[in-house]
């Protein structure tokens, strides 16, 4: 049984949000400050670590909108998350080319190392783990995001490597895990290996 999500009676951006928030307006003209909802919403989770009712309550009135607009907003997108998640936020692509790869071994991994399922966190409130569709890197799979990076060519073990490692306080470097330049080739490059120039034909008539 899940814990009781415990809601904070208010919120407030902080001073240095505040003014980051008051940019964001900014760069939407007259009459459309409304567009901001989504990187405003972002900021408030990043502040909060997760996106509570209070938090939503706070934007809509910055953004003169209605409350349950922004709910809509918030309800409809899953980059936001309206409950705690853990300060190591796991969310494992099984999507059709990460699944081929092999995602079943990253998320048998988690359930190993940290002990939970999917939509779980550890007690420590240190990991919370989800699945999600495409992440948008599939010729780097099988991908595991955690928080903002991602962990790219991921296997079992070099899952639970990257686990233990952030366990130890540790942050392992992001991208890929085989040392793949960026998209290349897996094992590189297999075509334009050498670049070479031919010299011009010379001119007809020795010009």
């Amino acid at each position: 049984m899940s814990a009781a999500i415990v809601e904070p009676a208010v919120f407030a951006f902080t001073p240095e949000n505040a003014a980051r928030a008051d940019a964001i307006i900014a760069r939407y003209p007259a009459g459309r400050q409304q567009s901001a909802v989504l990187p405003l919403l972002d900021l408030a989770q990043r502040q909060h670590g997760w996106l509570p009712r209070a938090a939503m309550d706070h934007v809509a009135a910055k953004l003169k909108m209605a409350p349950i607009r922004v709910y809509e907003v918030a309800t409809f997108y899953t980059m936001f998350n309206l409950r705690p998640v853990g300060k190591h936020f796991l969310q494992a692509c099984t999507t059709t080319p990460c699944w081929l790869r092999g995602s079943d071994e990253v998320v048998k991994a988690c359930r190993t190392v940290l002990g939970i399922g999917v939509g779980e966190s550890t007690a420590d409130g240190q990991f919370s783990l989800v699945e999600v569709e495409c992440l948008g890197a599939c010729v780097n799979a099988p991908i595991l995001q955690v928080n903002d990076d991602f962990y790219e060519d991921l296997d079992g073990p070099a899952t639970e490597r990257l686990l233990r490692a952030l366990q130890n306080g540790e942050t392992p470097p992001h991208g890929s895990v085989t040392g793949r330049q960026t998209s290349a080739p897996a094992g590189g490059p297999k075509t334009l290996t050498t670049l070479t120039f031919d010299a011009a034909p010379a001119a007809e008539g020795g010009e």
